[in-house]
């Protein structure tokens, strides 16, 4: 996901300097969304992989 984030920031950025500003906008807003979607699913998973690695230990314990 943070690979398409990066596409299409990239995308935004050339279309901004080759004078197509609204859809450079667009797809630089778009980039944001999908970069700050990537972050909070990163949290998420980091949460349960840690909470799952706690119960795993406790029941080898």
């Amino acid at each position: 996901m943070l690979k398409l984030a990066f596409t299409f920031l990239v995308i935004g950025l050339v279309l901004a300097l080759l004078g197509f500003g609204g859809i450079g906008g667009a797809f630089i807003g778009i980039a944001k969304i999908l970069f700050f979607i990537a972050i909070a699913l990163f949290v998420v998973f980091l949460v349960m992989g840690l909470l799952a690695g706690k119960a795993v230990k406790s029941a080898i314990d």
